[in-house]
């Protein structure tokens, strides 16, 4: 039973940095008895559907391709078994493009301007956020157009924009790898704000419980229509304003007021963004009928006209309540007829003569009677005066009732024939001029058949209201007369003869239309403006009425509307695509009659078309297109181009300046799939993009493979093996193809497909001569062949045999397993004999030899230094032989140094010893010896020295007279040896006598003598040459030469004195030569 273990490399200890679009590996060598159960998870438990995991006992590798920024985070790996469990987590950072701002906010919103504000992204790519783009896009458009590419922010005010327009935003943010995704606002923001207030308030009446007001329209709607108007009022002496009234007009009503109460009033404007600040009347207002007496304010009492003009005498007057006016003339109540007529309204009546003559001049002999009892009699009488005196009376008038003077009304006004179809007419006319003081109660409408001159009534006894008619169930192709009369309550007045006579038969008339001059013209509209167009039509019967638009069809949104009269379309929110001609065809039995009408709408333009892939490289697509076929009314400024990454969202710009239809997008990341789109940009901003339906890979055919090289030859196929080419053109290689042509022969047959790096090529023909070609292919297509440099001929080798050691020696620490590939080559296959120190290799199931087509291979399992040696490796076919060695070199702690010990000095108070190297090193250098000393009387080792780097040392500070034991280790990189231990050695000096000289030596008189004399002692003796007993003095000719073991004189030309030689050390002196 082993706990579960997670052996985390160092690199996953770090943080795990990929670019977006690579894969993701994370591999974990794992331990534990039983096998441990894995189980990867995110930190914040993230779906690893896309990862493929893979387990066994002794390692877990998770991999996720094509990463994108929510790949990044935490990855924990838990292990567990039934001795425990074990966890460990993986940073994971993917440099991408940065997620989307968060909490995207509208902030403030004007006339003219929108402030939003905004988070930085939850993600940011790996990267720091260099900038924000913030775009907006009017709600009638598909495309957005940038407000700022460079925001530093996050907050912007985007202004300059359409007063009432409702738009759309959104913000995006950049790192160095690109721009990410976007946030947009979820509904549509309309730029508009409160109204200011209504204009100057007018009291127009007041009673008792009423008070009627009116006021002028905002002078500005804050961009917005006014959806009403609200009227609130306060009682004097209270503070708390109450609405009273909530309309729709300029005007109101209050009612239910308390009579004799004072108000103040005040009107606030309402549209959909709140109510404006209110407008007050300048003056309270008490609740109380107003009574005020009737007066004229005549500027002129006098009017003069030339005879044959027009005069219009317009007399202003005041009262409450409303005063009735009448007009005499010397006296007589002044007769309206259709020349002499005179209109009153609330504050002013207006006297109209049409070609003035003598008859209208007047003098005022009129006088008003009032304090009459109404429904009496009286009789009147006028009497002169003048500076003499009063006349005598004139005679009484009759006898006259007090009372309100009403008359039969006057002829009704222009009647006329509006249409005649077979069985009806229909007739129309004006009220009368002069309604005799009473209200037209109705109108009586009579017919006349000529062919019997009898007139008869069409309309009810008490006449209808209206001012037009349809006399129906007449007979067809006879002639009618027809007359008109008003009716008050005074009876039926005048009539009025509708001109000449009327033939009642079905009228026949071409249709014909009245195409206004505006409409002859290219009708320009703003894109989400309203296309209004009104055409007068006319014909008998009435004409069927179609509209239609040339080169496509009219929007379902379209409102037509046809009467007999005129046909109308409408079409509100227009956009690029309702440009275009618009007919108009009128058809009835008498005729057709058609008319069109050219209408522009000024717009972004509709999408660039036939958008085409010219050319794609490891790194580049080039794009080409044709102009929008809606260029929105004004000229194609530029074109937008855009790529977007398969495996993200949103799009980067390449170019926002195109002025051609043809780009070449570089810079791309080979072997990734990428969408493009072209927008193209006039005036009145971007357009609709035209998008690749499908991802483009970036890729080209690959390179050619890599060196061909002939593996084997038979008398009929050929091994074949190459290198994979050095670029795949940015697409995996599906597959190579192997091509051959026999020598004289100018056509290459396909001779094998595969998918490895090799290909065996069967079925030829002994002793013919081939040449061999090698292509690669991915999904672009095929790569440059590459031809075997020199032709083939099919027969068997014989090749020498061969084997090529990669290395001389091999170094393993003991323990470990090792295994020795040795290439080898020859045909026939050579056999292969393995010899370790002269003797042959004995195979184990420790031990072993595995022979492939071109390899030999020693294996040994948990090497000892028994291993370790030269190891002799001999191939041999019927062509030859050939034999190399290696060394292996076994890597272990050292074994003992070499004794014996040796004392090589001993004094009271110290010791020097040495020792020889171990031999066996284990491996490598010995890096120092430790050397440990015991005195006998104690079984405690002390360290003298643990870095001790040759093979002799000095050990001081000895206790005279104590016996001591020293023992020696040897220590290299891989551990420390067993000691070598010496023998008991006494800290003493070991005196002793030294021995006489040796016999010296005699020569002859006057030639060079040369005396060695040997000798012994313990400590070294002091040498001492004496002659006459005196100590000998070197010069020129006498030479003394001392070594530990002797002492030598050279005398140059000797002559018969005799020298003596004593050698001398603390113990004694020996005896003298």
């Amino acid at each position: 039973m082993l706990p579960p273990e997670i052996e985390l490399d160092a690199e996953l200890r770090k943080v795990v940095t990929i670019r977006a679009c690579c894969t993701l590996r994370l591999f974990v060598p794992i331990k534990g008895r039983p096998a441990p159960e894995v189980k990867w998870t995110r930190e914040h438990g993230e779906s690893l559907d896309r990862a493929s995991i893979e387990s066994t006992s002794s390692y877990t590798l998770l991999i996720v391709e094509n990463v994108n920024r929510f790949d990044s985070g935490k990855y924990i790996l838990t292990i567990e078994n039934s001795s425990g469990s074990k966890s460990a987590f993986v940073n994971v950072r993917v440099l991408d493009t940065p997620g989307a701002p968060q909490d995207l906010k509208i902030k403030e919103v004007t006339k003219s301007s929108v402030t939003l504000t905004w988070e930085p992204p939850l993600i940011d790519g790996g990267s720091k956020i260099k900038n924000y783009i913030v775009e907006k896009r009017e709600s009638t458009r598909k495309a957005y157009s940038t407000v700022n590419a460079n925001c530093h922010k996050t907050s912007w005010k985007v202004d300059s924009l359409q007063e009432g327009c409702n738009y759309y935003f959104r913000v995006l943010a950049e790192n160095e790898y690109g721009i990410g995704l976007p946030v947009e606002t979820s509904e549509s923001v309309k730029v508009s704000e409160r109204p200011l207030p209504p204009g100057k308030i007018t009291l127009l009446d007041v009673t008792r419980n009423s008070v009627s007001l009116s006021w002028e329209k905002p002078e500005h709607d804050g961009g917005s229509r006014i959806l009403g108007y609200i009227v609130e009022m306060q009682s004097k002496g209270s503070e708390k304003w109450s609405t009273c009234a909530t309309v729709k007009v300029t005007e109101a009503t209050i009612t239910g007021l308390i009579q004799g109460e004072e108000y103040t009033f005040r009107v606030s404007a309402q549209n959909e963004k709140g109510i404006s600040d209110p407008r007050q009347l300048g003056i309270p207002v008490v609740a109380k009928d107003l009574v005020i007496p009737p007066a004229f304010k005549l500027l002129f009492t006098t009017f003069s006209v030339l005879a044959g003009e027009d005069l219009k005498v317009d007399v202003p007057f005041v009262g409450r309540p409303k005063p009735a006016v009448f007009w005499h003339k010397d006296n007589v109540a002044l007769k309206q007829t259709t020349r002499v007529n005179a209109e009153s309204s609330e504050n002013n009546t207006v006297l109209t003569i049409k070609e003035a003559c003598r008859e209208d001049v007047g003098t005022e002999l009129r006088y008003r009677v009032t304090g009459l009892i109404e429904n009496h009699d009286y009789e009147y009488r006028v009497s002169a005066e003048n500076a003499a005196g009063l006349s005598e009376p004139s005679p009484p008038s009759t006898y006259y009732k007090a009372c309100d003077p009403i008359y039969k009304p006057g002829p009704p006004n222009n009647p006329k024939v509006v249409d005649v179809t077979r069985s009806s007419v229909f007739l129309s006319w004006g009220k009368p001029i002069y309604d005799g003081g009473s209200e037209i109660q109705g109108y009586i409408v009579e017919k006349c058949d000529v062919s019997d001159g009898e007139w008869a009534i069409c309309t009810p006894p008490t006449g209808i209201k209206n001012t037009h008619m349809e006399v129906e169930k007449l007979v067809e192709k006879h002639e009618y007369k027809f007359r008109i009369c008003a009716v008050n309550k005074a009876g039926v007045g005048e009539h009025a003869d509708v001109p000449g006579s009327v033939i009642v038969e079905e009228k026949m008339e071409a249709p014909d239309l009245d195409l206004d001059m505006e409409l002859r013209k290219i009708v320009n509209v703003r894109a989400g403006g309203s296309l209004r167009l009104f055409v007068p039509i006319r014909g008998r019967p009435t004409p069927e009425v179609k509209w239609a638009k040339m080169d496509g069809e009219i929007r379902e949104a379209a409102i037509i509307d046809t009467t007999s009269s005129f046909t109308s379309l409408v079409l509100d929110n227009v956009n690029r695509f309702d440009t275009g001609k618009y007919t108009l065809t009128l058809e009835n039995s008498s005729g057709t009659k058609s008319a069109f009408v050219s209408v522009r709408v000024l717009d972004t333009p509709s999408a660039p078309v036939n958008l085409k892939i010219r050319e794609i490289t490891k790194d580049s697509v080039s794009l080409s297109w044709e102009p929008p076929l809606l260029d929105g009314g004004a000229k194609i400024k530029n074109y937008i181009i855009e790529k977007r990454e398969a495996t993200r969202k949103a799009y980067a710009a390449v170019v926002t300046n195109c002025h051609k239809t043809s780009w070449k997008v570089d810079q791309l990341q080979e072997g990734c799939y990428y969408f493009f789109r072209i927008s193209a940009e006039n005036e009145y901003g971007i357009g609709l993009p035209a998008e690749t339906s499908d991802p483009i890979k970036v890729a080209e055919v690959p390179q050619p493979p890599g060196k061909i090289t002939v593996n084997d030859v038979t008398r009929n196929s050929v091994s074949l093996s190459w290198e994979k080419p050095e670029h795949d053109g940015g697409s995996k290689i599906i597959q190579y193809i192997v091509e051959m042509q026999a020598k004289g022969s100018e056509k290459w047959s396909e001779c094998a497909r595969v998918k490895t790096l090799e290909a065996v090529i069967s079925n030829l023909t002994q002793g013919e001569e081939y040449l061999f070609r090698v292509m690669a292919v991915n999904e672009k297509g095929k790569s440059d062949p590459r031809t075997l440099a020199v032709p083939i001929v099919a027969k068997d080798l014989v090749i020498e045999p061969d084997v090529r050691p990669a290395f001389h020696s091999y170094s393993i620490q003991v323990g470990h397993d090792l295994k020795v590939e040795v290439p080898i080559s020859g045909r026939p296959k050579p056999t292969v004999t393995w010899v370790k120190d002269g003797q042959p290799l004995r195979q184990t199931t420790r031990v072993n030899i595995s022979d492939l087509t071109d390899l030999t291979v020693l294996n040994i399992k948990e090497t000892s230094k028994e291993d370790s040696g030269t190891y002799e490796i001999t191939v041999a076919n019927v062509v030859g032989q050939k034999s190399a060695s290696v060394e292996i070199i076994t890597l272990d702690k050292p074994d003992p140094p070499v004794g014996p010990v040796k004392f090589d000095e001993i004094s009271a108070e110290s010791i020097t010893l040495s020792w020889n190297p171990p031999a066996y090193t284990g491996g490598c250098q010995i890096t120092n010896y430790v050397v440990h000393k015991r005195d006998t009387t104690t079984t405690v080792w002390e360290t003298v020295s643990a870095t001790v780097a040759r093979t002799t040392l000095k050990v001081t500070k000895l206790k005279t007279g104590s016996e001591y034991q020293f023992r020696i280790f040897a220590e290299n990189r891989y551990g420390q040896s067993f000691a070598l231990e010496s023998p008991p050695v006494v800290a003493q000096y070991p005196y002793k006598e030294p021995g006489p000289p040796g016999t010296p030596f005699v020569t002859t008189a006057g030639e060079d003598l040369k005396v060695e004399v040997p000798f012994i002692g313990r400590p070294k003796p002091t040498i001492t040459w004496t002659k006459d007993d005196q100590p000998l003095k070197q010069t020129t000719r006498l030479h003394i030469q001392d070594t530990t073991t002797s002492t030598t004189l050279h005398i140059k030309e000797s002559n018969k004195e005799d020298f003596v030689c004593c050698c001398k050390n603390n113990s004694s002196c020996c005896p003298w030569s």
